[in-house]
Formats: structure tokens, sequence, C-alpha cells
């Protein structure tokens, strides 16, 4: 089993940034490509970003594009999302995940997922 400990959330108010992390244990955190998703109250959960297992290859939500980065550092068995210029539509739980499909995007391809950490903008 792989397990994923998400921190970094909080409130923060419209056009700060945030960086949250995903802590990895359990397997070899390089074998997985990583995703970032969301969940706002009454909404379906999101995908936001992914990585690939070696980081040259990312890719992002329209909604998120140009103002987040992931990235990973398999030495630390850990993936990152920066949020930048934050709006109030980006108050949601954030998940991190880990899936072996390679160009994954959605919720179900996904089979290991964190807690969540909740971030909340304020207008």
């Amino acid at each position: 089993q792989l397990q994923l400990v998400e921190s970094g959330g909080g409130l923060v108010q419209t056009g700060d940034s945030l960086g949250l992390s995903c802590a990895a244990s359990g397997r070899t955190f390089s074998s997985y490509n990583m995703g970032w998703f969301r969940q706002a109250p009454g909404k379906e959960r999101e995908f936001v970003a992914r990585i690939s297992w070696s980081g040259s290859t990312t890719y992002y939500a329209d909604s998120v594009k140009g103002r987040c980065t992931i990235s990973r550092d398999n030495a630390k068995n850990t993936v990152y999302l920066q949020m930048d210029s934050l709006k109030p539509e980006d108050t949601a739980v954030y998940y991190c995940a880990a899936s072996t499909k390679f160009f994954a995007v959605s919720v179900h391809q996904y089979p290991y997922w964190g807690q969540g950490t909740q971030v909340t903008v304020s207008s």
C-alpha cells in the first residue's frame, strides 16, 4: 500500500499564494504518477494537476493553468502544488493521489489517495 499525507492547507485571501505538500510512504514513490484533485462543498471531486513519475511531464486543468505548479522530489517522496493568485472559487479540500497510469486525469484512475487538506480563500 502507498500512504499519502497532505499538508499546507489554510485560510488565505484572494490573490495570495499557498503551497501544498504530499508525503508518500509504503511503496516506491518514484514508480507512481501523481495527481492533485480538489472537492468543493456540494461538488464532485475534480482534477487539478498531474505529474509523471520522473517529473518531466506535467498537465493542468484549465481552471488553474498559469496559476498552479506541480512538482515532485523523489528523493524526499514528496509531491507539491504551488498555487498563486488564489481565488474564492479555489476553495476546496485538496487531495493528492497516485496512479500507475501515465495520462490519468480521472478520479477512478487513481487507486491511492490522501486524506485531504482544506484550502479556503476569502474574498
